[in-house]
C-alpha cells in the first residue's frame, strides 16, 4: 500500500474536509486525527495551539503519510506560511480559502466566520489584504457553532438563533461571500443559507482539493484505507462521525495517545 494523506483537527468537524478530499481522490488513502480530548482549539493560546499542532504533526509523520492537512482554522493560524513540516509537505486553509473568497467575491466584501483564536488572529483579514488591498473584510467570532455541532444540535430552533445572533450584520449588509473558517461550519451551512438567502459560502474541503492536486503526489495504488484517530472515545461521536462522513463507509474509530 502507497503512503496515505494525513489530515488534523481539533475534533470531528474536520471529518467535512475529509469527506471532500476522499470523494475527490477515491484512490488515495487517509489517515485522521481528531484531538476530542482536547478540543476546542479556538479559545486556546497560539502556544498550546502550537504545543498540541506539534504533537499530532509528529503522530501523523509516523503513520509514514506523504503529506500533512491541517484542516483546523486555529491551528492554520499558527502555522501559516509554513510549507513543510520535518520534511513532509505542509497544507493549511488560510491562503487557498482567502484567495477562493476573493475570486468569488470579485472585489466586493467578504465575510469570515471563525472561532475566537483564528478571529484573534486575523490571519485570514491579512492574507486577503495582502492579495487585494481594497476589498472590505468583516470577522466575525462564533464561539458557540463548534459545541452545536459537536453535540450535534443543528437544523433547529437553537441553531437558528445562534446564528441570527451572530450573523445579523452579515445580512443586513448584504454581503454575498462567506468564509466557513472552521471545518465544523460546514454542517451549519443549509442553516447559514436558509437566515442569508443567496449566499456564497467558501469551504475548507473544496479549495484544500486544488492544493494537494498542484502537490502532484505519487497516485495510489493497493487496497484504499481510511483511519479515522481520536484522542478520546464516546458512542456520542462514534455516530456524529458516521453521521458526518455519509455515505462514506467508517470502521470503528481508532482511540490514540499522544
Amino acid at each position: 500500500m502507497s503512503k496515505p494523506i494525513g489530515i488534523f483537527d481539533s475534533g470531528l468537524g474536520g471529518l467535512t474536509v475529509l469527506k471532500v478530499l476522499a470523494k475527490n481522490f477515491p484512490h488515495e488513502s487517509f489517515v485522521y486525527l481528531g484531538d476530542i480530548a482536547r478540543l476546542p482549539y479556538g479559545n486556546k493560546s497560539p502556544e498550546t495551539i502550537r504545543k498540541y499542532g506539534d504533537q499530532i504533526l509528529r503522530f501523523l509523520k509516523d503513520q509514514d503519510v506523504k503529506a500533512m492537512v491541517i484542516a483546523c482554522n486555529s491551528a492554520s493560524t499558527v502555522y501559516l506560511g509554513e510549507k513543510s513540516f520535518e520534511g513532509i509537505p505542509l497544507l493549511n486553509v488560510i491562503e487557498p480559502g482567502s484567495k477562493a473568497a476573493l475570486e468569488i467575491s470579485g472585489g466586493k466584501p467578504i465575510a469570515i466566520l471563525g472561532t475566537s483564536a483564528t478571529i484573534r488572529s486575523h490571519a485570514y483579514a491579512q492574507t486577503i489584504r495582502r492579495i487585494h488591498p481594497a476589498t472590505e473584510v468583516t470577522e466575525i467570532s462564533c464561539p458557540l457553532f463548534v459545541p452545536l455541532v459537536e453535540e450535534g444540535v443543528v437544523h433547529n430552533e437553537i441553531t437558528d438563533l445562534v446564528i441570527k445572533r451572530y450573523l445579523e450584520q452579515v445580512k443586513t449588509r448584504k454581503i454575498e461571500t462567506v468564509i466557513l473558517g472552521c471545518t465544523h461550519y460546514p454542517v451549519l451551512a443549509d442553516d447559514i443559507r436558509k437566515y442569508l438567502g443567496q449566499v456564497n459560502l467558501v469551504e475548507s474541503g473544496e479549495v484544500l482539493t486544488r492544493e494537494i492536486e498542484a502537490l502532484n503526489l505519487a497516485k495510489h495504488s493497493g487496497t484504499r484505507q481510511i483511519r479515522v484517530c481520536i484522542t478520546d472515545v464516546t458512542d456520542h461521536f462514534e455516530r456524529l462521525a458516521q453521521e458526518l462522513m455519509y455515505p462514506e463507509t467508517l470502521g470503528p474509530l481508532e482511540k490514540i495517545i499522544l
